[in-house]
């Protein structure tokens, strides 16, 4: 019995998808849930596994085909026997490839370039570099023509080049005509990720009123509460402790204060969120993903760094589902991690606000009327102006400053003092 293997649809709004990779061949057995391909939508990369077990008689499509959703994509064959290993004749096979002669081909009749080929008819190898001897090639000069220095009358790189460069009939030899420099292009078909992307960058470019506002963070208090605690912090919580808990717990508090970077426009109403979904955007092997951390106001420190390596892990796999990249309603970015100093950051519609983080550079800062040298970080808050006034913007910015630079914030949003006072 042929059993019909189909691609699900990933997604409501989802109706084609790309044939990423194969990862079986015809003829093959494969088991229950076994995976027989993996496949590329505009939001994720999934794979489709057998329902049965079961040789597969027919595959359908090929690497980089888009098919429709609900597509056959394979047919097994369920009654075909599950194979038995041939260990003995394994065995056999690498017994007899082992006891096969090694058979050399002599070096008088390897193939050689052209070019070295005229060289030793005229010179033998001991009197000249191997270097030399390719560039005696390319520039076309005689070897009568250059007189070697080295060792026993041996012809060095420099002997070909001052000979070249002294003698007018010398093939003039340009950067691009070494043989060791590719002047080839690689055409690549671009993946619906990359499409997708694309669309919505151009989309947040043009149809928002898009602008950025920074400042720096003082990252000192931060570090020194890390090296003070990360070793317990691990061992407590099994992970470890980043700065994106930081900046997550940070950007809840201040959200809540100024509720309309949390916020979107629909038509012509603006939709408030009373929680908030932190995007986190994460570099994956098919491109930018930004998976969601649902309701982070509510997670302590080491939940929200358990939430985030469980994703980031997801993202190096290719593993994260569309749910997991949809909803969120604030965006962080991480440029630091590759070396940025500064940046201005897209908005990831139907989001208002991203923020920016960037590395962390020692620099000189005044501090009480004495210069001191402070690890700062650039932050960087894109906003749509058309929802986020310049106001809103700053002070939220401002807000996620403080927080960041007194930690001890971060429980309540208020300053010990304040708390015990109850202000």
């Amino acid at each position: 019995m042929a059993l019909e293997i189909s691609v699900p649809a990933p997604g409501e709004s989802i109706s084609e998808v790309t044939i990423s990779q194969w990862l079986k061949k015809e003829g093959d057995y494969v088991a229950l849930d076994s995976p027989i391909a993996e496949f590329e939508s505009d939001k994720a990369t999934f794979e489709v596994n057998a329902t049965q077990a079961g040789k597969i008689i027919k595959l359908f499509g090929n690497e980089g085909d888009t098919i429709p959703v609900n597509s056959v994509i394979a047919h097994i064959d369920t009654a075909a026997p599950a194979p038995v290993e041939e260990k003995t004749i394994a065995k056999e096979n690498k017994a007899i490839e082992t006891e096969k002669p090694l058979t050399t081909t002599p070096k008088s009749e390897q193939t050689k370039p052209q070019s070295a080929e005229i060289v030793e008819t005229i010179i033998g190898d001991e009197n000249i570099s191997p270097l030399a001897k390719q560039l005696l090639a390319s520039y076309q000069l005689n070897i009568n023509e250059v007189a070697g220095t080295g060792p026993n009358g041996r012809i060095t790189k420099m002997d070909v080049l001052l000979a070249a460069a002294n003698y007018s009939g010398a093939k003039t030899l340009s950067k691009y005509d070494n043989p060791s420099l590719s002047r080839e292009v690689t055409r690549a078909k671009m993946s619906n990720l990359r499409k997708t992307v694309g669309k919505r960058l151009v989309a947040a470019k043009n149809e928002t009123a898009m602008l950025t506002t920074f400042n720096e963070v003082n990252m000192k208090p931060i570090m020194d509460l890390r090296t003070q605690y990360k070793a317990k912090f691990a061992e407590t919580h099994d992970v470890n402790l980043g700065f994106m808990s930081f900046f997550t717990r940070a950007c809840c508090i201040a959200l809540q204060d100024w509720p309309a970077v949390n916020a979107y426009i629909d038509g012509e109403d603006i939709i408030y969120n009373n929680y908030c979904d932190i995007s986190i955007a994460v570099s994956g092997p098919k491109g930018l993903v930004v998976p969601v951390i649902r309701n982070a106001e509510t997670l302590s420190l080491a939940e929200i760094e358990a939430d985030v390596k469980r994703l980031a892990i997801k993202a190096r796999d290719n593993k994260l589902s569309i749910d997991e990249m949809t909803g969120g309603t604030f965006t962080i970015s991480n440029g630091g991690v590759f070396g940025s100093m500064l940046s201005t950051p897209i908005i990831n519609p139907p989001q208002s606000g991203i923020l920016g983080m960037h590395n962390i550079v020692e620099r000189p800062v005044v501090e009480n009327g004495e210069i001191m040298i402070r690890p700062i970080m650039y932050v960087a808050l894109s906003y749509d102006h058309r929802i986020i006034d310049g106001k809103e913007s700053v002070s939220f910015l401002v807000r996620v400053k403080q927080l960041l630079e007194n930690p001890s914030m971060m429980i309540d949003g208020k300053t010990p003092e304040e708390s015990l006072l109850n202000l």
